[in-house]
Parts: structure tokens; C-alpha cells; sequence
């Protein structure tokens, strides 16, 4: 496994957001490395004994460091307050280390070198690249995560990666520093959030294949969830996305083609279904002008989108907003 040797030189924090793990953050903690400068763990106010555990273990490990919700706030919450308290520290790099053990922490090397190197701003685990890994994923994760990850990729405008519910990232501190924290999701939409906020940022994303640890845990990804919290959030999210790249941060083609394409086909479906109700309610054949029209209208507006789309998905960012460190 590769294994880079300068870890210990860059200022690096880990971010654990902790809520009713008291089974296991004794043992996250234990396995984490000793590169790590700052271990900030998140209490989202937990009902259980996981932040008197977490206490315990901050007098023996000067790196850690407690912080306690009063209310919970979801992961995201909890997320953001630990990546405002990383920023205070002065951290390089921030990494998100869940607090159950699903993430194999010795692949952590691997995420943090596209950061280090300069090739990316923010690294992402993908559970799909290796086949082997695959199989072990519950079903219900599987379908869940491949349903989600082609919505996500249009809602955030990253069309190369996938896995989009990966919690396992990292993300260098320029690129932080210019999220706009407060408009994170603070639930279980959290990275694909993140991600949507960093595309209008221009930040480069990598996926690192990093297989989960599944150990017979409760999945967090329900079919309700599923079905009807995420995708409207997603397309809220395609929705500003499409908004504020086209119109407000940028005009181009795509602007254009959107203008003209959308009305278009807006036109031709609301123009042909009353003209199709009224005729056939009269019980006369439609006016092969009044035909045509509509189905102009359409076919013009689907070209046009479909050409916004073409130079959409070519439009993933490809210059990072950092250096090597």
C-alpha cells in the first residue's frame, strides 16, 4: 500500500462527528495516526456516554479535542463546527473520519496525497472502484448510492465523480476557507452539498477508490430518505447551480442555449396539450400548421438544452485553487 513518508510535516486535523457511538470511539480514536495534528471530535449532542469517553481520553492525548452541542444538529452540523475549529488551528488539511468504524483510516494516506501534491482542493472516497469491496455492500447501499450518484452529478456539475454519499474526505484549507459555511446542508445531504458549493468555487475534486467497512451497522441510507428528502434537495441544488453559473458568475453558450431552448420547449408542451385537449373535444383532426408548431417547438427546445448539457459536462473544473504544499 502506497505510504508517503512527509505526513508528519503538514499541519493536518481530523474531524469526527460523534452521535451514539460509544461503542466505538474509543476504538476510532485508538487506530487513528500519529500524523495527525489535531483530532477534533464533535459531540452533536449525543444522549449516550460518548462525549465522557471522549473526555477521558482528551487527559492522555494532547491532540484531542472535545466539542459539545447543546442540540443536535445533524452531521453537517457537526461537521461545521469542526472544520471552523480546524481553520482556527491553523490546519493545512481536514479530514473527515466518522466515528462508527466504517472507515479504514490506513487509506487515509491516499487521500491526502492528491491535496499535498496540488492535483486537487477536496478528495472524496469512491466505494464503487473496487469490485471486490462492491459485493460486501449491502444491497439497499448499493442501489441507493448508483441511484443517487447520477442525480448528484448533475446537481453538483462534478459529472466525474461518484459515490456522492462518501463520507470519507479531505479538503485543503484554501478551498475551506471560501465555503460559504453557513449555506452547508446540516443533514445526511452534507457532502453532496459540500460539493455543490465547491463547483461554484471552480475547486477540483478527486475520487480516491476507498473501500467501506461494513460490520453489520444500521444503514443511515432509508428508503425514505431516498425517496422523497433527496431528490428535491437535489433539485434545488441543480437549480442554483444552473442559476448562478449561467447568469450570475458567468455567461457563455450554455447561457444562451438554456434561454432559448427552455422557453422553447415550455412553449411547445403547454401550446401542443391545449390545442391536442381542444381538438380532441371537438372530435376534429388538428391544423398540420398547429402540428408542426408544437413539434417544432420541442424538438428546437430539447436540441438546445441538450447542447447546454454537452458543454456542462465539459465544464468540470480542472485547475486547482491551490498549490503543492
Amino acid at each position: 500500500m502506497f505510504q508517503p513518508i512527509d505526513l508528519q510535516k503538514y499541519c493536518i486535523a481530523a474531524v469526527i462527528p460523534a452521535y451514539r457511538v460509544e461503542r466505538q470511539i474509543t476504538s476510532v480514536l485508538a487506530g487513528l495516526p500519529p500524523f495527525l495534528d489535531h483530532i477534533i471530535v464533535v459531540d452533536d449532542a449525543s444522549p449516550d456516554r460518548t462525549s465522557d469517553l471522549v473526555a477521558d481520553l482528551v487527559k492522555n492525548d494532547s491532540r484531542l479535542i472535545l466539542v459539545r452541542h447543546a442540540q443536535n444538529q445533524g452531521v453537517g452540523g457537526a461537521m461545521i463546527t469542526g472544520f471552523r475549529k480546524a481553520l482556527e488551528l491553523g490546519a493545512q488539511i481536514v479530514v473527515k473520519i466518522d466515528g462508527d468504524g466504517q472507515m479504514d483510516v490506513s487509506r487515509l494516506p491516499e487521500l491526502l496525497m492528491p491535496l499535498i501534491a496540488g492535483k486537487a482542493d477536496y478528495a472524496k472516497g469512491n466505494r464503487f472502484r473496487d469490485f471486490a469491496a462492491l459485493r460486501q455492500m449491502p444491497i439497499i447501499r448499493r442501489v441507493g448510492n448508483m441511484g443517487l450518484g447520477f442525480l448528484a452529478k448533475a446537481a453538483t456539475g462534478y459529472w466525474n465523480l461518484f459515490d456522492p454519499t462518501n463520507g470519507f474526505i479531505a479538503v485543503r484549507a484554501e478551498a475551506l476557507s471560501q465555503l460559504p459555511l453557513d449555506q452547508i446542508d446540516r443533514g445526511y445531504y452534507f457532502e453532496t452539498s459540500m460539493l455543490a458549493n465547491l463547483y461554484l468555487l471552480g475547486a477540483v475534486v478527486q475520487d480516491v477508490s476507498m473501500p467501506a467497512r461494513y460490520q453489520g451497522e444500521a444503514s443511515s441510507l432509508v428508503i425514505h430518505r431516498v425517496l422523497f428528502e433527496f431528490p428535491p434537495k437535489l433539485i434545488g441544488t441543480l437549480i442554483r447551480r444552473v442559476l448562478l453559473k449561467n447568469f450570475i458568475y458567468d455567461f457563455s453558450m450554455a447561457s444562451i442555449y438554456i434561454l432559448t431552448g427552455l422557453p422553447l420547449l415550455l412553449f411547445g408542451l403547454i401550446f401542443g396539450s391545449v390545442k391536442w385537449i381542444h381538438y380532441a373535444s371537438e372530435n376534429i383532426p388538428a391544423p398540420t400548421g398547429t402540428v408542426m408548431l408544437a413539434t417544432l417547438s420541442v424538438l428546437l427546445g430539447i436540441q438546445f438544452l441538450l447542447s447546454a448539457i454537452e458543454i456542462d459536462l465539459h465544464a468540470v473544473p480542472k485547475e486547482p485553487l491551490s498549490n503543492s504544499l
